[in-house]
Parts: structure tokens; C-alpha cells; sequence
């Protein structure tokens, strides 16, 4: 039985006894700490401080403490690939991701592998050369769950400690009492499971002290199903409204208090942490949980990829909004190194490029352009419907964005200095654009590696 102490499970009165006592010296390294927070399905309008209708108040203040960019972007519309490149800081579709990991018969329809290759390189193994201790907590989805039991585990991709939910190699007993998602059953309710991810990190920062700490924070809220304590009194399900602010409410409470148990460690001036999402909303209401971006998650326009994007580090950087910098999903692990004074591997190539002068206040203009693939076919990838299906190939170019199918069908350009919400197809009227961006769009999608089944 689970027992609970004034209501409250006993993971979490042993883990809020744990961070109380938590000694307040600082961190014996210069070396800082990373921490990267990927929340699930949260859209760019999500949070109150990028114009939300929700409260937000935790999350926010990291804003007021950091920086707000308005111009980040994933590395795909959905979970599994846009993960894949965070970790790599490569295109997902080099390692033959093009949307969430399912069964082993959905995924080849899919024309993607069943688990991430463990030789790719990852941001966690670069960082341990450099004398980082690694972790990850929270949701992986990047191999194992279904009937995929071969997935190689964490340790694996370069992660020293772990705790996952039931879409990992490893699932956490504690999350998952039954061979699925979630279930009434986990010893630790859904409506907990962020409070949970947020003591290990805490747990994991005090018992690694002294040591440069590196932590994917990555926890499945705000992703349906909505199951906040209580749910039982709210009408509507687990896709209702009502369930998505209360889920959100608790989400941004635990943000907090990640935060100040950092200041309670004494490590809050030496933690780079950095918040953003892995794909756009869904559902997306009135389109309010985009901030009225045309798409949504499933999506190549700007409500499916355009996500909230915080950096914090106190006594690093300063206060500010970054409107100017595009940063995108590859950029992370290469990033990471230059600030961590680690070195990838010499035959390494990023799809994205070093973008941490930005990360630290200095706004610039990225050389790169970002190029993102979603909707290989008709079978595997039928949704979203209508006016937010988006063509299957994008790329964003200082402030164009242009889409296409591979076969050159449904060319799409836009002029995002004007038309954010993407209402103006100005194809048209710029035909040399079009052939220009056609050409490179192509190429890049050329060089992608051909799929091979498992």
C-alpha cells in the first residue's frame, strides 16, 4: 500500500526532508552546471510572460531573471525525432526518426528504427569527457515501451543515473505499475510525477556536490492526459481545459520549486538551466496555446515548432528579451560543449552550430539555416487536418520560411518579419527565392540516409 503523511505521498515528505537539510556551500567547480528542461507538448502561448491566458508565475520569474527568446525552434513537431535532436544536435532524420516511437509494424510504416543508435553521439558523453557527472529524468521516448524490449539503456548514450517513464528502456517501477503510459495504479500518481523528476534532480545535484552536474529535466507534463489531483471533480476529461490549467498550475508550482532548491544547495549562481518544449500544443483550443501561430504539434508551421525558450543563470547573464537570435534544437549540444569547455568528437558534424555567445546575452544572427521533415507518407502520417496540415519539408533562412513537398508539390513561402501566423503565400511573387530554396531544400533532404529496416 502507498501510504501518504498529511496527505502527500512518502517519496515526496523524504525528498522535501532531504532538500531542507541540504548544506548551503557553494559548488567547488567553475565548471557549471546544465540543466535542460523539456516540457511536453507545451506551446509557444503556454506561458503567461509569451502572452498566454495562463498563469505562470514560477516560470516567468525565470524569465524576469534570464532571457526570454522569441525565436527558438525544435527539430521536429512531435517527441521522438525533436528529441533525438536535442541529444545529437543532429537532424533527426540522420538516424531515421520522423515521428513518435511506436510498435515495431507502426514504426516501419513510419519508415523510422524502433530505438535510437547507441554509438550517435549525444550531449551527455561529450560532457563527460570533460568531467561532468550525467543524469536524466523524465520522459526518453527515443527507444523501448510497446513491444520494442531490445532498446539499449541509458547508460548506453552517456547518462550515469535515471529514472523514466514507461516509453524507455528502463521504466521506473514507482511510474509505471502497469505495462502502459500511466495507470491509477503508480505508486506515484500522475498529478506527482514532476514533483518527482524535480526532487531527483535535487537529489542528484546534493549527492554529486563539488562535481560539474549535467541533467535532462524531462518531465511528460503538459502532455495529455490531463490527470491533476482531484480530476475526478472536473467534467470535462482528460483532454478538457479545465484539466490542462490545473495540470499547468502544478507544473509551473514545481518549477519553483526546482528553483529554489537550487538556492538552497548553494549552486543556484553556478546552474546554467535552460526551459523550453519539445513540440507545439495539442490540443490547441482557440490556437491561444500557439499565440495564434498557424499548426500545432503534428505541424511544420510556426505553432507546431516555435516554442518558449528561457535561459537562466544568475550572475552570468542579464535580463533580457532576445528577438534577434533564431536559436534551434541543434544548437544545444554544441552550445553545451563551448560552455563546458568540452570537446565532441573530431569527426562530429552538428547540424546546428555554436550559438552560446547568444545563450550569454549576445545576440546575433545565426549563419545556418534550419531545415525540418515531417510527413514521410499518407499512413503513418495522416493528422493534423486542414488548414494546420503543413507540407512535409521546411526550412527557415534569416526571415523566410519556406515549405514544399519532396515531390516539389505545395510550395509555401513566407516573409516572417511580417506574417508570423504564416496567412500570405508570397510564392509567387518571388520566383527566383522559390528555385533557390528548392535546390537546397532538396539537397538537404537527399542527403538524408535512405531507410533500412531494423
Amino acid at each position: 500500500m502507498h501510504h501518504t503523511i498529511t496527505n502527500k505521498p512518502v517519496w515526496i515528505i523524504l525528498f522535501s526532508f532531504l532538500a531542507s537539510n541540504m548544506p548551503l556551500t557553494a559548488q567547488e567547480t567553475t565548471k557549471p552546471n546544465i540543466i535542460l528542461i523539456l516540457t511536453d507538448d507545451m506551446g509557444y502561448g503556454d506561458i503567461s510572460s509569451y502572452g498566454g491566458p495562463y498563469g505562470t508565475p514560477h516560470i516567468d520569474k525565470m524569465a524576469e531573471e534570464g532571457i526570454r527568446f522569441t525565436n527558438y525552434y525544435s527539430a521536429a513537431p512531435i517527441c521522438s525525432p525533436s528529441r533525438v535532436g536535442l541529444l545529437t544536435g543532429m537532424a533527426p532524420g540522420r538516424w531515421n526518426f520522423t515521428t513518435f516511437l511506436n510498435n515495431k509494424e507502426a514504426n516501419r510504416h513510419a519508415e523510422q528504427k524502433d530505438f535510437l543508435d547507441p554509438g550517435a553521439p549525444t550531449v551527455a558523453k561529450f560532457l563527460k569527457t570533460a568531467g561532468y557527472t550525467t543524469a536524466h529524468f523524465g520522459k526518453w521516448h527515443m527507444g523501448g515501451g510497446r513491444d520494442v524490449t531490445e532498446a539499449p539503456n541509458f547508460d548506453q548514450y552517456g547518462f550515469d543515473e535515471w529514472a523514466s517513464t514507461y516509453e524507455s528502456p528502463d521504466p521506473d517501477p514507482l511510474l509505471t505499475a502497469t505495462d502502459w503510459i500511466w495507470s491509477d495504479q503508480d505508486s506515484i500518481k500522475r498529478w506527482d510525477r514532476t514533483a518527482y523528476f524535480v526532487d531527483r534532480t535535487l537529489r542528484f545535484l546534493e549527492e554529486n556536490k563539488g562535481k560539474p552536474c549535467y541533467i535532462n529535466l524531462w518531465p511528460d507534463d503538459v502532455h495529455t492526459p490531463w490527470v491533476p489531483e482531484g480530476a475526478e471533480g472536473l467534467r470535462e476529461g482528460f483532454q478538457g481545459e479545465p484539466n490542462f490549467a490545473a495540470v499547468l498550475a502544478e507544473y509551473d508550482r514545481q518549477i519553483g520549486r526546482l528553483m529554489e532548491g537550487l538556492k538552497r544547495l548553494g549552486i543556484d549562481d553556478n546552474t546554467l538551466v535552460i526551459f523550453t518544449s519539445d513540440n507545439g500544443p495539442m490540443p490547441n483550443f482557440r490556437q491561444d496555446r500557439s499565440k495564434q501561430l498557424r499548426g500545432s504539434k503534428l505541424s511544420l508551421y510556426e505553432g507546431g515548432i516555435r516554442l518558449p525558450f528561457i535561459v537562466r543563470w544568475p550572475g552570468k547573464i542579464n535580463r533580457a528579451v532576445d528577438s534577434t537570435s533564431v536559436i534551434a534544437a541543434n544548437d544545444l549540444l554544441p552550445s553545451f560543449c563551448r560552455m563546458a569547455g568540452a570537446r565532441p568528437d573530431r569527426h562530429y558534424r552538428s547540424d546546428g552550430e555554436d550559438r552560446s555567445d547568444a545563450l550569454l546575452g549576445k545576440a546575433s544572427r545565426r549563419r545556418k539555416a534550419i531545415y525540418w521533415e515531417y510527413g514521410r507518407n499518407d499512413t503513418a502520417f495522416n493528422y493534423p487536418k486542414g488548414k494546420n496540415r503543413s507540407p512535409a519539408l521546411a526550412m527557415r533562412e534569416k526571415n523566410w520560411k519556406f515549405l514544399m513537398n519532396a515531390d516539389g508539390s505545395g510550395v509555401e513561402l513566407y516573409d516572417l518579419a511580417t506574417d508570423q501566423t504564416e496567412s500570405h503565400n508570397v510564392a509567387a511573387e518571388n520566383e527566383a527565392l522559390v528555385r533557390r530554396f528548392t535546390a537546397s531544400m532538396l539537397d538537404w533532404w537527399k542527403g538524408l540516409p535512405a531507410y533500412q529496416v531494423n
